[in-house]
């Protein structure tokens, strides 16, 4: 059973499907103060910068230096919601717990011009800013969160379209995969996701893509041809509608040849992990997301 910490995500989801029961983008950006669900982590500093062109923002714990590793983290929100700012805690939570820095990003939501491919080609501009600083590959870590899960995927390829060294791996959070909504998941979770509905995420592909055929494999990561990505872990809640979007594409990057974990937490909804600091589930999970992630980028393991 979910903890009363965890309910938290539980009920706060709840308030902003009901909110938005014929969504429009607008109503998700209204009801985007999702950082009020993450603990305030301790001993972080935070900088606005131009990332080459794109705004974002750095999350640098105490006693992380310019040599440490970097998160190169994509926020949720379905393209129509989320900054920067909604998930600068949880993010600095996972770099506090690696022990390197975390520079999240503020791309363009859909409303803003930002269908496909532009979140991308921002992510790619912000990736390359980061390369031209002096940090190399081998430390960077991609990760993010439902949407920014798919643009961890999506940015990479991208990248090494434009012969761009990939970084260490990708840290996949419930990531938005499927852009098909064909899960099953979809069915046997629609009683149990309090966040979404299939019809909803349907709406926000179409609007994302804008036209696009969603098995384009530039947009759709279970069409993505995926030569040369380093490891990935994924993480997801067994109530959610995406669940099997972590499913899928778990399954489809080990056929690839991909290192791939998976780990479905019992209980847990869409993104739990934002409880960061104030739930027992989510803490667990930024610990094993460090544990996996710090000998990838080239950091002694803890105990």
């Amino acid at each position: 059973m979910a903890s009363k910490e965890s309910q938290r995500v539980d009920r706060y989801w709840a308030t902003v499907r009901r909110s938005t029961m014929n969504p429009q983008p607008d109503d998700l950006v209204t009801n985007a103060q999702w950082d009020l669900l993450t603990g305030e982590p301790r001993g972080v500093d935070y900088l606005e910068v131009d990332a080459g062109g794109v705004p974002a923002l750095w999350a640098v714990p105490h006693g992380a230096g310019d040599d440490s590793p970097v998160l190169l983290c994509f926020h949720g929100g379905g393209y129509v919601g989320g900054s920067m700012f909604t998930h600068r805690k949880m993010f600095a939570h996972l770099a506090k717990a690696i022990g390197g820095r975390a520079l999240l990003i503020d791309y363009k939501l859909v409303f803003e011009g930002g269908v496909f491919p532009q979140p991308v080609i921002e992510g790619v501009t912000a990736y390359r800013w980061l390369l031209d600083q002096g940090v190399p590959a081998r430390r960077i870590m991609f990760t993010g969160d439902s949407a920014g899960g798919q643009m961890a995927v999506t940015v990479q390829l991208r990248a090494r379209a434009e012969s761009l060294p990939l970084p260490a791996g990708a840290m996949l959070i419930s990531p938005w995969t499927d852009l098909e909504v064909t899960g099953d998941s979809m069915g046997f979770n629609a009683d149990n996701d309090e966040l979404f509905t299939k019809e909803w995420i349907t709406e926000m592909a179409g609007a994302f893509l804008n036209g696009c055929d969603p098995r384009d494999p530039a947009a759709s990561p279970l069409h993505a041809d995926l030569t040369g990505f380093g490891p990935v872990y994924i993480q997801v809640g067994d109530q959610e509608l995406l669940l099997d979007d972590s499913r899928l594409f778990a399954k489809y990057a080990e056929q690839a040849g991909l290192d791939v974990r998976l780990d479905e937490f019992p209980g847990q909804q869409h993104t739990f992990q934002m409880a960061a600091g104030l739930a027992p589930e989510a803490d667990d999970a930024i610990s094993r997301l460090a544990a996996w992630a710090r000998p990838k980028l080239g950091l002694e393991s803890q105990g």
